[in-house]
């Protein structure tokens, strides 16, 4: 028994005592690492936004931002999740916000209208240009018939503008149109604008009277000035074309410009700058000034009502 009990001490169990060492600040997991790479996704996904819109032109915004428009038919279906709060609408009863530059139902319908009249317009503008030659060859030939009148050849100036034919009667130092300082036109005047009216007065076009003095003023204080002079010489032209049968519906303006636009830039004194001039305006130019009124004629669309402020109620958050 002595030899059991021996050979029992040496069989007793060894126990082994391991001892952790804490670090602080050790091991905390993946999870640092999973939001790195987000941020990292996050920031490459951002400065290839900035590439994209460094490189592409304006067009190309336009069509990105109207793909991605929500009420865009492709992508924003009813059954879609764009209709929801956070879905780009507003609380409004009008819907989405969208810009109506991008989407305007009568879009077409105006280009469509603008093509028709830039038809009408060339068509016009060819008319005019065939009238306005013959009416400026049939000018100069019944001046040169009247023997009287002949001598006043130089007087008469005819050009083509921006506006139409423009036809000019003009003071020369020896021959002048009108009586110095009045609005009285001599004899020769009144045949020169009755010969013109005759051969004018059978266009459709109409007509603008304007009238044009020298620099030379009345005084520092006088109550009659140029801009009178002019509009009063205008307005004698006028009456002496409707007394030779012209249209009073053709007459679209008369105007009394002063010396604001002289004929001898160079000498604003010059005689030349005298003068009378009689616009027969472009057909298409007329139409165009029209629908420019009727434009601003038109009444302005009509503004939603507002929708009515939404009462607050305790405990609820209202998202705007």
């Amino acid at each position: 028994m002595a030899e059991k009990e021996k050979k029992g001490g040496d069989d007793k169990q060894q126990i082994i005592i391991k001892r952790v060492k804490k670090v602080a600040g050790g091991h905390h997991g993946g999870a640092w690492k999973v939001a790195y790479a987000d941020f990292v996704t996050a920031m490459m996904a951002f400065f290839l936004l900035l590439w994209l819109l460094s490189v592409t032109t304006n067009t190309q915004k336009e069509k990105i931002a109207e793909y991605f428009s929500p009420t865009d038919p492709r992508i924003a279906q009813d059954q879609s999740g764009s209709g929801g709060i956070l879905g780009g609408t507003t609380l409004a009863p009008q819907g989405a916000k969208t810009d109506d530059t991008v989407r305007n139902p009568n879009a077409s319908d105006s280009e469509e209208e603008e093509k028709n009249n830039q038809k009408q317009d060339a068509a016009l503008d060819k008319q005019d240009e065939k009238s306005f030659k013959d009416a400026a060859e049939n000018i100069k030939q019944s001046i040169e018939a009247v023997p009287e009148l002949k001598e006043y050849l130089p007087n008469l100036l005819i050009d083509m503008t921006p506006e139409g034919l423009r036809i000019q009667i003009i003071d020369t130092a020896n021959k002048p149109m009108f009586e110095t300082g009045s609005a009285r036109p001599l004899p020769q005047t009144v045949k020169l604008i009755s010969m013109i009216t005759g051969v004018i007065k059978d266009l459709p076009n109409k007509i603008s009277i304007r009238g044009h003095t020298d620099s030379a003023s009345y005084g520092k204080d006088a109550a009659y000035t140029n801009w009178e002079l002019s509009a009063d010489r205008s307005n004698a032209s006028r009456r002496v074309m409707l007394a030779s049968g012209y249209d009073i519906t053709k007459i679209e303006n008369v105007q009394g410009k002063a010396d604001r636009e002289p004929l001898d830039i160079k000498d604003p004194a010059s005689a030349r700058n005298r003068r009378i001039s009689l616009i027969i305006l472009k057909q298409s130019l007329v139409a165009a000034n029209k629908r420019t009124e009727e434009n601003f004629k038109k009444p302005a669309p009509a503004t939603p009502a507002a929708p009515e402020p939404k009462k607050h109620e305790q405990g609820v958050i209202d998202f705007p």
